[in-house]
């Protein structure tokens, strides 16, 4: 019989056992052992770590807070000054060349021609009748004279008769005709002026005719209201129009409007009058290109019944007509300033109950939690409001501690 597989045998099952029933003792002899041969050297190195073994080590960077310009920042589209469908006032056949869409037209300048037809001749009726009913009138005032006359006649001849009858001169019957004679002359007088009425009023009616006559053909010229371009081609030659029929449309684009809508929480903080800029969704107005500036025209005071908005429209010269009607556009609207400080968004952190903020220490390296917020996002980094001028915020490590304990800080240069 061979002595080694015995001895193995023996070993295995002791290993076996001890593996099983006392591995805790185990683990715990071999525990002691490794700490026995290094406690000699960690010890030392250990308490030279940093002076009050135990804080955490933060990175802290101190801030200093300067003052922005602050802005509200909407999303809109550009709109055009002036919008408006030229139509027809009368009916007729259009009898001039059309003009294309995108011609560029000023005020005044005629878009449609129409055939006048028996308009002159109307017209031409119309100063006839002027010119007899003017004829009268010198007619009527001649009769107004002469009746008159004719009533002062008739009353000194009343007077006349009415004294020689208190002297017994003339007859009762005589006094009566020279009555009978004044009441005819002022029969007369009315008469006579109720022709020159007549006459005077067949002056007006003949002046409206003229006047209506001429509107009439004035209409035939179909005028742009306002400097801009057509947005539609005018009617074609030989199309009839009818009241009401469209010639053209006509668009000013100089200067142009920015239409956007303003939210309730940010309405206060805009005024008429205050400068504005853009960004256009093709570049224009970004950095490199002209810049596109105006001024707010119009603020809404009614809110939208569905998006509690307020319409906001600013006014931007658009001389070159580069910006069309339409088009999306990034509105920034100047506001009060404010005092903020520039750090990175990585610092920012959340408290127990969810506050955004940012954790500082003290002059005694005590943490303390500060509720910020952001007001504008920036390449840098964010610019916040909620601290005081000068702050030492952590910037690293401020996720491993919470308000009130002490920590070793770190100082982060700016230039990092």
């Amino acid at each position: 019989m061979r002595l080694f597989p015995l001895i193995a045998a023996v070993c295995v099952g002791f290993a076996l056992y001890l593996y099983i029933f006392q591995r805790d003792a185990v683990d715990a002899y071999l525990a002691e052992n490794e700490t026995g041969e290094t406690s000699a050297g960690t010890d030392t190195a250990d308490a030279a770590e940093v002076p009050g073994s135990g804080l955490v080590k933060v990175v802290v960077r101190r801030s200093e807070a300067r003052q922005i310009d602050t802005a509200v920042i909407l999303r809109g589209q550009t709109e055009a000054a002036r919008e408006v469908d030229v139509k027809s006032e009368t009916s007729a056949r259009v009898i001039s060349e059309p003009l294309r869409k995108g011609a560029r037209v000023e005020e005044g300048e005629a878009l449609c021609r129409l055939d006048e037809g028996n308009r002159g001749t109307a017209l031409a009726q119309s100063k006839a009748q002027l010119d007899e009913a003017r004829a009268r009138v010198p007619e009527a005032q001649a009769r107004v004279e002469q009746a008159r006359a004719q009533l002062d006649e008739a009353r000194i001849n009343q007077n006349a008769s009415a004294r020689l009858s208190e002297g017994g001169f003339a007859s009762t019957t005589r006094v009566a005709g020279a009555d009978a004679a004044v009441a005819s002359a002022l029969a007369s007088v009315e008469s006579a002026r109720a022709g020159l009425q007549a006459a005077q009023s067949g002056i007006q009616s003949a002046q409206a005719a003229v006047a209506s006559a001429e509107t009439e053909i004035d209409r035939l010229v179909i005028r742009a209201p306002f400097s801009g371009l057509l947005e539609k081609d005018t009617a074609e030659l030989g199309s009839l129009l009818q009241p009401g029929a469209l010639c053209s449309t006509i668009i000013q684009l100089d200067p142009i409007k920015l239409v956007a809508f303003v939210p309730e929480t940010e309405v206060s903080r805009i005024r008429v009058g205050a400068q504005a800029a853009a960004r256009l969704v093709t570049g224009a107005g970004s950095a490199g290109t002209a810049p596109l500036t105006g001024q707010v025209t119009f603020l809404s005071r009614s809110a939208d019944e569905q998006t509690r908005t307020f319409l906001v429209e600013i006014e931007v010269p658009n001389a070159d007509l580069a910006i069309r009607d339409g088009q999306t556009a990034e509105i920034l609207i100047s506001a009060d300033g404010a005092r903020a400080h520039l750090l990175p968004q990585s610092a920012l952190t959340l408290n127990d109950e969810g506050v955004l903020g940012l954790r500082t220490i003290d002059a005694d390296a005590l943490v303390e939690f500060h509720p910020v917020e952001i007001m504008r996002d920036t390449p840098e980094g964010v610019w916040l409001t909620g601290l005081d001028d000068t702050a030492d915020v952590i910037v690293l490590g401020q996720e491993y501690v919470i308000a009130g304990v002490t920590v070793a800080p770190t100082w982060q240069e700016l230039s990092q």
